[in-house]
């Protein structure tokens, strides 16, 4: 074999190498940064319960949450008129009970809707910050939506009032990568899950591979993975290796913080912190 050719195999080689670390490392976090959701147990979308009587991203909820002294876990996402509220699903039949979505109503609109058949609301999410009150560290969850960039900037805004620890997330590597050019001050994460997932949320196969191995990180070099508990994929571990915090959701045992640097739990009562 030439010399020539050779040195081409090589270098070929040494690209194919190179680039998972290059599509997979994370950003680099500080202590300072890191220190409040090391081993931290967060409560999933506050601390509600099975029989609903307490109802998911709800006031009662986080004010339950922080009163135990546990970091909270919640999601936001925009109203018609641009207020941004709390609340998980794009749609709001299964908390609420009504066709429709949640950006196809006012906030003065969707309060006239129940939780989970209780008298709790649709809140604010500037009233949740004033009902946690940094009594605990705080996990953001930015939801995908058409307003990606005015979901952005305002939760931003929102949270630089705040006298608490908080970290932000997002499925969409955009919206994380959002916050690595404007809001580099938080620590930010990826969510990720089996590619099954979101096959089963209509995403094409090959995108929900690209996702699910979280082959976009270096559009937003997160600081740590939120991987759906059960078997992480070798480049996510690459990932983990390469420095990225260890984040697993959602948890129904305490056995599952085991190798995890935090966990977001639900449904049971577990140490505030598991080291």
């Amino acid at each position: 074999m030439e010399k020539k050719t050779l040195c081409k195999l090589l270098l070929g080689a040494a690209a194919a190498a190179a680039l998972p670390v290059y599509l997979t490392a994370p950003g680099r976090a500080t202590q300072r940064q890191k220190a409040p959701f090391q081993w931290a147990n967060l409560a999933h979308r506050g601390l509600h319960s099975p029989d609903k009587s307490v109802p998911e991203n709800s006031l009662e909820a986080f004010r339950l949450a922080a009163e135990a002294g546990y970091g909270v876990e919640l999601d936001v996402q925009l109203t018609r008129d641009g207020q941004v509220v709390v609340f998980h699903d794009e749609k709001l039949d299964r908390v609420c009970g009504v066709p429709g979505r949640v950006d196809e109503f006012t906030f003065a609109e969707l309060q006239q809707f129940r939780l989970c058949g209780t008298e709790q609301r649709i809140p604010l999410f500037s009233d949740v910050l004033a009902v946690i009150r940094g009594r605990g560290p705080l996990l953001v969850e930015l939801k995908n939506g058409k307003r990606n960039k005015e979901l952005c900037k305002k939760t931003y805004a929102l949270l630089q009032g705040y006298k608490g620890d908080v970290c932000i997330e997002s499925f969409n590597p955009r919206i994380v990568a959002w916050f690595r050019f404007h809001g580099r001050d938080l620590l930010r994460g990826q969510l990720a899950a089996p590619v099954e997932s979101y096959v089963k949320d209509g995403f094409q196969k090959p995108l929900g591979f690209v996702l699910s191995r979280t082959l976009l990180n270096f559009l937003a070099r997160p600081q740590f993975i939120a991987y759906k508990i059960g078997r992480r994929p070798l480049l996510v571990r690459l990932s983990e290796k390469l420095g990225a915090m260890k984040v697993g959701w959602t948890s129904h045992d305490p056995v599952n913080e085991k190798g995890r640097d935090a966990v977001i739990f639900e449904f049971y009562r577990p140490g505030l912190r598991f080291k």
